[in-house]
């Protein structure tokens, strides 16, 4: 990383050449290093004998793998939009990521996690500790494995779909099919489509509401002055609920409903303080579009942190849940469905995602925010509204939406509508998406289930006759 100081503007650099690719790989090894050290000096004081499966190191070591692939292709779908907007360069949004998606994974990661996401298969219908075990390694390896490719090829993916695949591949390597909730699986399947056209069709919707009401009136910093306090009110409210729901839902249980009312009550609050002084800006400035997207920048990056903080503290789990599992059965020899996770594993799988991010995000980000449609602060601000108000929405309904399809069907959304309104303007020719990102993404989606689960039905068969 280099720090490039001109004038009053400081720059973080992380395409610096004296940090390529070879001392990338020294510094995820030593954290994985690291990782194995640890859990091999905790191993010790355990019963692990007891189990056959030896110290924790090697489950550590995935983990930790896990976790770095997560923060390296997942948070992407965070901070892509505001990088592409030019709102903030592409280090001091490292930056911002890693810090919040270390906070979110530590603070509300929770002190439970379900080490079998979205009740894929039934943890009490193995009779021997060990089998499940290797079941769960196997799985973080597998999805691991494929979040690692996926980054390479430059495919944001679904990571929870990715340990989804692969807990369900491995357990029907270990019990056969009927060892699967395939009515779970079924709404997974389902969210593919759900997911994506929900977010596009949202982000588009205020998007236009945004052009209305702003950018195709007369006087467009009169009309700013008008209604973005009222739209960033509204991201307040969005946030606010959101976090509730999601960033802190381990810690304060309420359901979406409550969590509407409170975050009504913040954004209230925040926006009679904010109105004034946001009006009397937008009239202050030149005339110009330019100049109303000033106005949502400072909103989007609070948005941008506020994001990576719930995705630490829900998707730290995707990592770290199957880790938890495997540390009850070497504790204790025994097999638990929902797992108390200790701090040293929480703050492996943060350290994990922070460092993943830090090292290997850019490329994602890049692929997010300037590789599908040409973005801007307004677009952005449909863009991450569209994504808390989806995964409110599905939580309150019970959907198992994934966030990455949402923020991409979200920037779809955003494009396509601009195509439209310039095909209305008479430029019937104009294409402003990315089809070929587009078939590579929705590729992607569409192979994880499977890829993950046959090559963690693979890698359980391996482990078993190895042991």
């Amino acid at each position: 990383m280099a720090i490039d100081v001109t004038g009053s503007r400081v720059e973080l650099s992380f395409n610096n050449p004296r940090l390529g690719g070879f001392a990338r790989a020294l510094l995820a090894l030593a954290f994985l290093g690291s990782a194995w050290l640890y859990a091999t000096i905790m191993g010790h004081s355990l019963p692990s004998a007891s189990t056959g499966l030896g110290l924790l190191a090697a489950p550590a070591l995935v983990g930790g793998y896990m976790a770095m692939n997560i923060g390296a292709n997942d948070v992407a779908n965070n901070m892509g939009p505001i990088v592409g907007a030019k709102a903030i360069p592409i280090g001091w949004a490292l930056v911002v990521a890693a810090v919040f998606e270390a906070l979110g994974a530590i603070v509300a990661g929770g002190e439970v996690v379900g080490t079998i996401k979205g009740g894929i298969v039934d943890a009490q219908a193995f009779s021997e500790p060990l089998h499940f075990a290797w079941l769960m390694l196997a799985a973080l390896l597998a999805a691991a494995l494929w979040l690692h490719l996926a980054t390479t090829l430059g495919a944001p993916v679904s990571t929870a779909h990715s340990i989804i695949g692969a807990v369900m591949g491995a357990g029907i390597a270990a019990g056969g099919m009927g060892l699967v909730n395939w009515v779970t699986v079924g709404k997974i399947v389902a969210s593919w489509v759900v997911s994506p056209l929900t977010g596009g069709l949202l982000a588009a919707g205020l998007l236009y509401l945004c052009k209305r009401l702003i950018t195709w009136q007369p006087n467009m910093n009169a009309a700013a002055a008008r209604w973005v306090p009222v739209l960033i009110g509204l991201m307040v409210w969005a946030f606010s609920s959101y976090m509730l729901v999601k960033g802190l839902g381990a810690v304060v249980k309420l359901k979406p409903g409550p969590a509407l009312l409170w975050g009504g009550g913040v954004a209230i609050a925040l926006g009679l303080l904010l109105r004034g002084p946001v009006a009397r800006r937008a009239l202050a400035l030149a005339p110009g579009k330019d100049s109303v997207n000033r106005l949502f920048v400072a909103p989007l990056i609070c948005a941008a942190a506020l994001l990576s903080f719930a995705h630490g503290a829900n998707d730290v789990a995707n990592a770290v849940g199957p880790l938890a599992a495997i540390y009850t059965v070497v504790a204790d020899g025994t097999i638990a469905a929902k797992a108390a996770t200790p701090l040293w594993v929480l703050v492996l799988g943060a350290l994990g995602l922070s460092l993943g991010l830090a090292l290997y995000g850019g490329k994602l980000i890049r692929t997010v925010g300037q590789s599908i449609t040409e973005l801007d602060a307004m677009r952005v601000y449909a863009i991450t509204m569209a994504s808390a108000s989806t995964v409110i929405i599905a939580s309150h309904l019970g959907m198992p939406i994934s966030t990455t399809h949402v923020a991409i069907g979200a920037v779809f959304g955003i494009g396509l509508l601009r195509e439209q309104i310039k095909r209305r303007n008479g430029q019937a020719g104009c294409r402003l998406v990315e089809r070929r990102a587009a078939v590579k993404i929705a590729a992607a989606w569409v192979v994880t289930v499977p890829a993950t689960a046959l090559l963690a039905a693979g890698l359980f068969l391996a482990l078993r006759l190895w042991a």
